[in-house]
């Protein structure tokens, strides 16, 4: 992506670099992220979201410590396990046809559904290692240090299988795995903030940004059940409910603008109604939206004094017709 600039390596770095782009080259990408989000949500597949509960997500978050790796590989490395795995799902749903490795040739639904059970921590392990790779400044997790780890568990998988297991990612996704996560959308908006002349510092926002991102992916069913229940005021929802959230429950440019004003309402309570502002400016999505999101999240994380009730504003909608703009 264009914005921000990122330099050094984890280690001896303190983050990206922000107001070092041009505008035509922000304004750009923040039209790039929009469409590409919004075609997303246009192709919600109805069990869109399932490979992100928490275990999921805290098995590839403490791997990704484990190996020294970048916040933005972990949100890439659960992106590219979720598309993944939706697509295998696609192939049970349809009665497609897959090679086997006890087989070798067309097999059942039934036997399909074996292979992504028996291989689920393998394909896992193969979604960190890809994301690892696309993350040009940082550590790259080769075949020895990812097969040490699988031994670790009790798995007896060979260098070739691990290298067949990524080609097998590679070819469901059609290659295309380089997919902008939350953390991107987040960048971008700061360094739109920025630009806009919302001059609050950068680099203690971005690390707010992270850690509450963090926190939004490890709570998110309980984040999103939360923020249900304020949308439609009632705390039993049912299905044909839940079912037309999912559409807010994943989508990007909502969850970065909500983690945006949830770290200024933490970091810079007085600004944050003027950064709501600018956010709903930016984007389109309504303030009440990103008030509510802040109000889901800090229920979780604070108990108390909530945007919410310091400002009495109900009800969630799901964002449409979106303007995005630089002033």
């Amino acid at each position: 992506m264009g914005s921000p600039v990122r330099a050094g390596s984890r280690c001896g770095d303190s983050g990206p670099i922000f107001g070092e782009v041009a505008p035509e080259i922000i304004e750009d990408t923040l039209i790039h992220l929009a469409t590409e989000n919004e075609q997303y949500l246009s192709e919600l597949s109805d069990q869109a979201g399932c490979f992100k509960e928490a275990q999921i997500v805290e098995f590839i978050f403490l791997l990704s410590e484990k190996w020294h790796l970048d916040q933005s590989v972990r949100y890439q490395a659960v992106e590219l396990l979720e598309r993944f795995m939706m697509k295998q799902i696609e192939q049970i749903s349809s009665g497609g046809k897959v090679k086997s490795r006890d087989q070798g040739h067309g097999s059942s639904c039934r036997s399909l559904q074996d292979q992504i059970h028996d291989t689920f921590v393998l394909r896992l392990v193969s979604c960190v290692q890809l994301a690892s790779k696309l993350s040009l400044h940082y550590n790259v997790v080769n075949s020895d240090t990812a097969l040490e780890f699988l031994q670790s568990l009790k798995y007896s998988y060979t260098k070739q299988e691990l290298l067949e297991s990524e080609l097998a990612v590679l070819k469901t996704l059609r290659f295309q795995i380089n997919v902008s996560t939350p953390l991107a959308y987040v960048e971008l908006l700061l360094e739109v903030l920025g630009h806009n002349g919302c001059l609050l510092p950068a680099q203690p926002l971005h690390f707010m940004c992270i850690q509450l991102l963090d926190f939004s992916y490890l709570m998110r069913d309980t984040i999103y059940d939360t923020l249900l229940k304020v949308a439609i005021e009632n705390p039993t929802p049912n299905k044909l409910q839940v079912s037309k959230f999912l559409t807010v429950k994943e989508d990007s440019m909502l969850l970065a603008v909500g983690i945006i004003s949830t770290s200024v309402f933490v970091l810079h309570p007085g600004h944050w109604k003027q950064v709501v502002e600018h956010l709903n400016s930016i984007t389109g999505i309504t303030s009440q939206s990103i008030v509510e999101f802040s109000y889901a999240v800090l229920t979780h994380i604070l108990g108390g004094t909530t945007p919410r009730q310091r400002h009495g504003i109900h009800g969630t909608r799901a964002p449409e017709n979106r303007i995005l703009r630089l002033k």
